[in-house]
């Protein structure tokens, strides 16, 4: 099972924040920092890890908030580079804790710099360059909404992806880890405002940062959702085509009929699944199942096939709930077949466990469920 991010979080983490603040302000009051943060850190999560931080910081930093910012940002290294530049499933992607050393700096300016708008969007402006003001932002669009929205327009264009980057994550409405946006969720328009201008962004981390936007309005919105998606896909690049996919996602693996048909995807019709086969049968918790299957288009006219496949995964009730995993996109003419196939892994995950009993599995072709069949899974011995 994967370690838990918070244990590589850990107490070394307020020492190397306290060196790099006392190297460029000796006066830092280091032990009034480390007494304040240590007790109890080891029993707190990750993201209380950082707020706990901040209230350190501001109880060894000077007390006017415009000193203690210029501080803050004295200690901070030269800008990350762009993601591309590194990998793209490092950092914020999913890799790396590196850049949570400056978490506790954002949740500083989050809770301590409201009432100084400048200095709090200056150093906004640099955090995010070094880890992200995802979080940070988001108090100031509750309490200075216009002005923030401003500032959030002014960064559109600038030549760093990360600080764009931060126009459309910061202001998604159900941003993960992070409190809502009421206000967005009732009324996106101000939030399309931003991502419209964002579409065709450079970077694909940009990119991706408003596909995930766009979902999240979606969730509240779906007519938005849609009409953006197909307004967006008129004469559009692979790029902005990618951004749209990836924001219906989750309308696609629905089957929501005006999504797929973004796409070219129509109700599937004269398809017959044969030669089905699962194995094993039976499989323990460690283990895996592999299933696969004969699709022929009986029909008269090629058809434009999207297939993904869902597994019902029992819960700890004794229900069941589904995943949708995706498996292929292909064209099949008049009496075209294809054979498909895939192997599920039953490894333990942190973001899933597992539960003994029968599990079913379906294809979804265009949306439409078809029943392949189920395998039992018993848990491991030992």
């Amino acid at each position: 099972m994967a370690e838990p991010l918070k244990n590589q979080y850990g107490p070394d983490i307020p020492h190397r924040i306290a060196d790099m603040i006392g190297a460029v302000y000796p006066a830092f009051r280091r032990q009034a920092f480390l007494d304040h943060v240590l007790p109890g850190y080891d029993s707190l999560e990750l993201m209380p890890r950082g707020w706990h931080m901040a209230d350190g910081l501001h109880q060894a930093l000077p007390d006017k908030y415009s000193t203690a910012v210029d501080i803050l940002l004295d200690s901070l290294p030269p800008a990350k580079p762009a993601v591309s530049e590194t990998s793209p499933t490092q950092d914020r992607e999913g890799g790396s804790l590196a850049p949570f050393l400056f978490m506790p700096h954002t949740f500083f300016v989050a809770r301590y710099g409201l009432a100084d708008f400048e200095s709090s969007m200056r150093a906004q402006y640099e955090l995010t360059q070094r880890f992200t003001a995802e979080f940070s932002i988001r108090p100031f669009l509750q309490q200075h909404q216009q002005a923030t929205l401003q500032r959030l327009q002014d960064w559109i264009d600038d030549p760093s992806e990360h600080v764009r980057r931060l126009v459309s994550e910061g202001t998604r409405p159900r941003l993960p880890w992070a409190s809502r946006l009421p206000e967005f969720q009732r009324d996106p328009a101000p939030v399309l405002t931003l991502l419209d201008q964002l579409k065709d962004d450079d970077s694909l981390y940009v990119r991706r940062s408003v596909a995930n936007n766009l979902n999240d309005i979606g969730k509240d919105h779906p007519e938005v959702l849609l009409a953006t998606a197909e307004n967006w896909s008129r004469h559009a690049s692979v790029q902005r085509q990618w951004i749209v996919r990836h924001a219906l996602r989750n309308m696609i693996k629905e089957g929501q009929p005006r999504a797929l048909a973004i796409f070219g995807f129509k109700a599937a019709t004269n398809i017959v699944l044969h030669d089905i086969d699962i194995r094993p049968a039976a499989a323990a918790v460690g283990d895996s199942v592999s299933f696969n299957a004969t699709l022929t288009n009986q029909g008269r006219q090629r058809q434009a096939l999207l297939i993904d496949f869902q597994v019902h995964f029992v819960k700890a009730s004794g229900s069941t709930r589904p995943k949708v995993f995706k498996l292929t996109q292909t064209t099949l003419d008049a009496g075209e077949s294809i054979q498909i196939g895939k192997r599920i892994s039953l490894a333990p995950m942190t973001t899933r466990k597992l539960y003994a009993g029968e599990h079913r599995i379906d294809l979804l072709i265009n949306g439409q469920c078809q029943p392949l069949g189920s395998f039992k899974l018993h848990m491991a011995a030992g």
